[in-house]
């Protein structure tokens, strides 16, 4: 009896028209493992800011490639870094926070304000501005996760509120005094260590505790689900609405300890501290949805992005050039990030649906092998 040949065995190439075969063994998936975490397509970002440190070195070349630079870049960017982490959380749940400028601003004032006004000790002044940081997460998870209130405005709303308390509590002037600039409380964030002070290692520590909570927990995995689709989330099991909430007020108490450190680096409580961090925030966390983690609002693309970013205002302040340079410098990053964030999203649907249907992991019910538009990873 002739046997009728398979589907697979039509499509096997043969001749020299075969494709070469990729290297086997623990070399060759080593090697593919290296190409693929190297690739432009994983740390772009990272080739970016390289292109950027060449790119003032040649512009600057007596002023930025120095060490004295790289300590500026680490030490100038450290509170932006942790004001950006501060919205990831918020983001992998697709939600929006808006408020963590002015809640950094309130940290800053209300710590300075407990310092020189009333005679409290720095740890007394901290816990209070902590606990008002703690409040404004909770009035926006109840706005927003409770009261079913958009979060772009619920959040926007509320920033509101808090910058009409800023201006009732400072009367729109910094507050200082000798308090602050006494150690214990100075010591926050002007401690060094070779150069490299305190809220360095602050960065480094909390974008530790989100890139584990998000990669390597079940509470991480729920929480991208959530962002993902959250209704799907929600059949499977997953308490959306209290992760949501929850989100919302880590925010605030990220962005309301970036405030405290703020507040101990310049030696004074300033009502719009936190203003000029608001767009590089997001900037950098869209951008650093691009890296390492390819759809998904990770920590450490993050603060790759910081970097980046940090890099770009240092070198543009270096050479001299003009004060709008830094501002669109910034928002050009984020439109591109966006775009990218988009593109990135999309193409490995694209790409799935372009496959040929014996080379799918799985198929429709249909048995085409065709993933459904809208259902590939994002």
């Amino acid at each position: 009896m002739t046997s009728t040949p398979t589907r697979a065995a039509e499509l096997r190439p043969s001749g020299s028209d075969e494709p070469p075969m990729p290297p086997a063994g623990p070399l060759g998936a080593m090697a593919r493992r290296a190409a693929a975490a190297l690739s432009f397509r994983t740390i772009g970002s990272a080739y970016v800011w390289l292109l950027i440190a060449v790119l003032f070195s040649v512009w600057a070349p007596d002023t930025f490639p120095t060490v004295t630079t790289v300590k500026q870049v680490l030490n100038g960017n450290a509170v932006a870094g942790l004001v950006a982490l501060s919205v990831v959380l918020p983001l992998a749940a697709r939600v929006f926070d808006l408020s963590v400028a002015y809640t950094m601003s309130l940290t800053s004032v209300l710590t300075a304000y407990f310092l020189v006004s009333t005679g409290l000790g720095p740890a007394t002044a901290i816990a209070l501005s902590m606990t008002a940081a703690l409040l404004i997460g909770v009035v926006n998870g109840i706005v927003v996760v409770v009261l079913r209130v958009d979060s772009f405005i619920a959040t926007l709303a509320t920033g509101a509120l808090i910058q009409s308390l800023i201006t009732m509590v400072t009367n729109d002037t910094s507050i200082t005094g000798v308090q602050l600039l006494a150690t214990p409380f100075s010591s926050i964030a002007q401690l060094d260590a070779g150069g490299i002070t305190l809220p360095v290692l602050y960065l480094l520590l909390a974008a530790t505790a989100i890139w584990f909570l998000l990669e390597h927990t079940a509470s991480g995995r729920r929480l991208y689900a959530t962002g993902f689709n959250a209704d799907a989330a929600r059949l499977q099991g997953v308490r959306t609405d209290r992760l949501r909430f929850l989100t919302l007020v880590a925010s605030a108490l990220l962005s309301g300890f970036a405030g405290v450190v703020f507040a101990s680096s310049v030696g004074s409580g300033s009502p719009t501290a936190g203003t000029p961090y608001l767009l590089s925030a997001y900037a950098a966390a869209f951008v650093g949805a691009t890296q390492l983690r390819a759809g998904r609002f990770n920590a450490w693309g993050t603060v790759i992005a910081v970097l980046l970013l940090g890099t770009g205002i240092t070198g543009l302040g270096l050479a001299t050039s003009a004060q709008w340079a830094a501002s669109l410098f910034t928002g050009s990053v984020l439109i591109v990030a966006l775009v990218l964030t988009g593109g990135r999203i999309a193409l490995p649907a694209v790409l799935r649906r372009r496959r040929p249907p014996h080379h799918s992991a799985s198929s429709t019910v249909d048995g085409s092998g065709a993933v459904p538009a809208g259902e590939g990873p994002r």
